[in-house]
């Protein structure tokens, strides 16, 4: 007996043996089981995923004789034993007229064949007609098909086939019941590929079958047949090697060398490797469409490792490898190929785009990072364990307690907040700090009261000590302009001369005509400011004309010389909000940090010496994110969030060992990636603290002012609060 080639020796006889059309098999079952049958179906799907075969199927079903000779012998499973069953599967059957469309599109034929539409069966139940390839019939056959097939006989048919419906008159598809049938994945060719194998005792290499499957495009019969092409050329056998080289496709070793290469950022690797494969002669287009497929794996192995398949066998390689890439870099690779496959057309030549499109990757990876950092994968059924090294899991990191803040003596300023950052002018222009209590105060000063032995929490605001006459003045002209400052057309006046859009409450005029109401009001005040020192107390706020005082007790507390009739205007400082100085103990402003390499370095003064370390760019955002680990007095070990690690490098870690030596704290620097509990504050959650706190106390005292008020009720203004800036705290000149 001849060889009978896979594809018809394994095709299916019956609906339990169709392989991954269950939709088309669940539908059809039902009907035939419940008799509820069309007199027209359509199948329609690519080649060779079982339309004819379906068609077959069914008309076994329509006349196996295993159940009598009458109506109820239909069924949904055919025995494949009786004559006529038998010869369904032989194409010998009278009652089913197959005809092949593709030859006989001309409109003769069509009638030919329906003149003996009016005849009973010969052989069968039903005459079934199996036209395959439908599409091609001509527009007069399907003219002449029309009437029939809408209100045919009763002992008849249609089966019609076809793989591209949309060339199908619309007036075909309303009479037919159409199925479409799927394009088989490699996952359900390679499992079927497998038990033919066994059952033919053919031995085989999985990651072969995952060849053939990706070759075979979703036709099972092509996979079959690209099956028979591989045994033949495999001697009996179906390797890996073989089928890779008879498909001719890339080994995909040399995929991953590229990919380590890559990972490694290494472009003279990467050039090396591309000269290799070019004297082999590939299709540069299939390389990159390759490199393509394993970035998509790899970017599944990051996110959810267990749905990563084994198609090639090398899934625990890419499991390791998928962790020295960060899982930004996976997706920026895979978005500059896909740029990259488009522009291979307009390249001069397939291996140049090929390596422009890898040293792309390279160019366009975030700069400042040598080399990506390990991207741990995702954990299944398991707690992440704890990165704290040295403490059991759970345990949050130690605090060192913080001494209870002190009231600043008087007459002294308050030290700036770490975290702030002082105005570019405050830095080059800010005059000594005045001396402290300490010292002897000038002769034109006015003798300061006693300190309050109380705690600063439990003192009385200073204004409330205050005596009346220091508490309000007499109208001043910049008052009386503020009457009319704002006109009809809602538009206040411009900066006085000489004042500039630094010295004004808010941004600049363009906050809106309050805002540039305060301006002028404020514009004789500061110029009428004292040329000595005027001593701050503890409690600054924002500036205000003198006659609101004391409509801002919680919010301003100004100093009035004896000898000067208006105040100078009072700014909102970073250390007016009374939770700031619990965290920072305040200290001169010009007090720097001693350079005793032997203190312990704590989460409370890591704080304080952010700001003064003079940082910038990815390594102040590196170091903005980061909390003190512990600190032995030799080598300080900083927390970084796992959100952030993709910044950790050693050039940033470097960089901030030597700000830390540059203020006397010199220590052997080094980041651990781990969770950060939400109690301990890093610095660039203190900044934000700190700026929502002065934003929010600046909004306040703007919405107390009189000023403002006055111009809510006459013009119905109203205050942006999105607009209002806090200034940066300074002494006075």
């Amino acid at each position: 007996m001849s060889y009978q080639v896979l594809a018809r020796k394994w095709r299916p006889r019956t609906f339990h043996e169709l392989v991954g059309q269950e939709h088309v098999q669940r539908a059809l079952v039902n009907a035939l089981d419940q008799g509820r049958l069309h007199h027209a179906y359509l199948f329609t799907g690519t080649r060779g995923v079982g339309k004819t075969t379906l068609a077959r199927i069914l008309a076994k079903c329509l006349n196996c004789t295993a159940n009598g000779e009458d109506d109820s012998g239909v069924t949904s499973t055919p025995c494949g034993q009786c004559e006529n069953c038998r010869a369904i599967d032989d194409g010998r059957f009278v009652d089913l007229i197959e005809v092949d469309a593709a030859s006989r599109t001309k409109v003769e034929d069509t009638r030919e064949l329906l003149d003996n539409v009016q005849y009973a069966p010969t052989q069968g139940r039903y005459k079934v007609y199996l036209i395959d390839e439908v599409h091609m019939l001509s527009t007069h056959s399907f003219n002449a098909l029309l009437k029939t097939l809408e209100e045919p006989p009763p002992h008849v048919k249609f089966l019609l086939a076809t793989t591209d419906p949309q060339k199908l008159p619309v007036t075909v598809l309303s009479r037919c019941l159409q199925f479409t049938l799927k394009n088989m994945p490699p996952e359900r060719i390679v499992e079927h590929l497998s038990r033919v194998l066994e059952v033919e005792d053919v031995p085989f290499d999985e990651s072969a079958l995952w060849l053939l499957g990706k070759a075979a495009d979703g036709s099972m019969r092509d996979a079959m047949s690209l099956t028979d092409q591989a045994i033949a050329f495999g001697q009996g056998q179906v390797r890996q090697a073989d089928v890779a080289a008879m498909l001719g496709t890339l080994d995909q070793r040399h995929v991953l060398t590229l990919l380590e290469a890559l990972a490694e950022v290494d472009a003279a690797r990467v050039l090396s490797e591309v000269a290799s494969l070019a004297e082999q002669g590939p299709d540069f287009a299939g390389v990159l469409d390759d490199l393509l497929g394993v970035l998509h794996r790899l970017a599944v192995a990051q996110m959810v490792p267990g749905a990563l398949d084994n198609g090639h066998g090398d899934r625990e390689v890419l499991l390791t490898l998928a962790s020295r890439f960060t899982a930004e870099d996976v997706q920026l690779y895979y978005q500059i190929g896909l740029q990259g496959r488009g522009d291979m057309d307009q390249a001069p030549e397939p291996r140049t785009a090929l390596e422009m499109t890898l040293l792309r990757m390279l160019a366009f990876r975030p700069q400042g990072v040598p080399k990506p950092a390990q991207t741990p994968l995702p954990m299944t059924g398991d707690a992440v364990p704890e990165q704290a090294a040295g403490k059991p899991p759970g345990q949050a990191p130690e605090q060192t307690p913080q001494p209870a803040p002190e009231a600043p003596p008087q007459g002294t300023a308050s030290a700036p907040v770490a975290g702030s950052v002082p105005d570019d002018d405050q830095r080059k222009s800010s005059p000594p700090a005045p001396a402290p209590a300490s010292q002897p105060m000038p002769e034109t000063a006015e003798p300061t009261a006693p300190a309050d032995p109380r705690p600063v929490s439990e003192q009385p605001p200073p204004w409330e000590a205050l005596p009346d006459d220091m508490t309000s003045t007499p109208e001043t002209p910049a008052e009386a302009a503020m009457e009319g400052a704002e006109d009809s057309s809602g538009h206040g006046p411009e900066h006085g001369a000489g004042q500039s859009p630094e010295n004004s409450l808010g941004n600049s005029t363009e906050n809106g005509p309050e805002q540039s109401a305060m301006d002028a009001a404020l514009a004789p005040l500061e110029a009428s400011a004292q040329p000595h020192p005027v001593p701050e107390t503890a409690s600054d706020a924002p500036s205000s004309v003198p006659d609101t005082a004391s409509s801002m007790a919680a919010d301003t507390a100004p100093t009035i010389a004896p000898d000067t009739a208006p105040a100078a205007a009072v700014e909102v400082p970073s250390d007016a909000v009374p939770s700031i100085e619990a965290e920072t103990p305040p200290a001169p402003a010009n007090a720097q940090p001693a350079a005793d390499t032997g203190a312990i370095l704590d989460q409370a003064a890591w704080l304080g010496l952010f700001e003064q370390l003079g940082l910038g760019g990815l390594t102040r955002n590196l170091a903005a994110h980061c909390v003190v680990e512990r600190d032995d007095g030799q080598a300080l070990v900083l927390r970084l969030a796992p959100s952030q690690a993709a910044m950790n490098a050693e050039v940033h870690v470097t960089r901030i060992q030597k700000a830390l030596a540059g203020v006397g704290v010199k220590r052997a620097v080094s980041i651990e990636v781990g969770e950060i509990p939400e109690a301990v504050e890093t610095p660039r959650g203190q900044s934000e603290r700190i700026n929502a706190e002065r934003h929010a106390v600046a909004v306040e005292a703007l919405k107390a002012d009189p000023h403002i008020q006055k111009l809510q009720s006459a013009f119905g203004a109203r205050l942006v609060e999105d607009s209002v800036e806090p200034r940066q705290n300074h002494d006075s000149a």
